[in-house]
């Protein structure tokens, strides 16, 4: 089933949903498939990132998740990290900010003593009916927060990985079809895709692994901090299964391509992850 309407401020809370997100890996058990690993999840404080970043402690590995000022939702996040006896580091901060990008990596590496494996997560999306509704400075944000950011943090992680090291970008079905009211969001998740194939091939050579995630609708704060109360409602309805993915539903893909055990001779890939659609070859 979908979700009922209900609309909040941006950049959206996970308390403040009805019902809300299964996002804690309730149930998961974890078989030593990141032992010892260290992991970046941007957007990790709530949602697919949240979900992710409590699997990949179930799996033992110690993270750090960058997010905007959700400072609540980090907590619990943190919460559920610590509760499973691994590290994680709490980093507030605008990633549209080149610097800030940066210095995520840097404090991860001083937090967690080093970086072995990076999810690009975060994302921005606002909705316009025609084109020309979409100003040059929300074009600009949107790339900037949902394009530039994964570029710049793995820029700056670069140098901190090495062979067995593995990049898991977070890309959207908006990126593989398109949408008519999210054009900008759309192209920075078909850039997110192309990217991932380009950085897989540049990086084979040095043993580093670079695959994606793409999602088909799924419950998180993005959703009704982001879209009108009418398009909240019955979300998700639309793919076959009749209802949206919960972020929990999302993160053991992403656990697979981090785990080298899993997932060694995997890269350039994107696992759609889409409710029963099916794309076109």
């Amino acid at each position: 089933m979908g979700k009922p309407g209900q609309q909040q401020e941006r950049p959206g809370y996970t308390e403040a949903m009805t019902p809300e997100p299964k996002d804690s890996m309730e149930g998961y058990e974890g078989r030593g498939l990141l032992k010892d690993r260290r992991a970046l999840i941007t957007g990790g404080d709530s949602g697919i990132g949240r979900a992710v970043a409590v699997a990949f402690a179930k799996e033992g590995a110690d993270v750090a998740i960058a997010y905007l000022e959700e400072q609540e939702d980090a907590e619990r996040t943190a919460e559920l990290v610590e509760a499973e006896r691994r590290q994680c580091v709490l980093l507030p901060g605008d990633l549209g900010n080149r610097e800030h990008c940066r210095e995520v990596v840097d404090q991860t590496v001083k937090g967690l003593g080093g970086l072995d494996v990076l999810v690009n997560n975060i994302a921005y999306q606002k909705p316009a009916e025609r084109p020309e509704d979409i100003s040059d400075e929300q074009w600009e944000h949107t790339f900037n927060i949902n394009m530039h950011s994964f570029h710049r943090v793995t820029n700056a992680a670069l140098p901190h990985m090495g062979e067995g090291s593995a990049i898991v970008n977070c890309a959207s079905v908006n990126g593989l079809r398109g949408n008519k009211t999210l054009i900008d969001y759309s192209a920075t998740k078909g850039a997110i895709i192309a990217w991932t194939y380009s950085m897989a091939q540049a990086l084979a050579p040095r043993g580093i692994r670079v695959n994606c995630v793409a999602p088909g609708p799924v419950w998180t704060p993005l959703i009704p901090s982001t879209l009108p109360e009418d398009h909240v409602e019955g979300f998700g309805e639309q793919v076959p299964m009749g209802r949206p993915a919960e972020p929990d539903e999302l993160a053991p893909s992403f656990v697979f391509l981090a785990a080298n055990r899993m997932s060694s001779y995997i890269t350039g890939e994107v696992i759609a992850a889409l409710g029963g659609e099916t794309m076109p070859d």
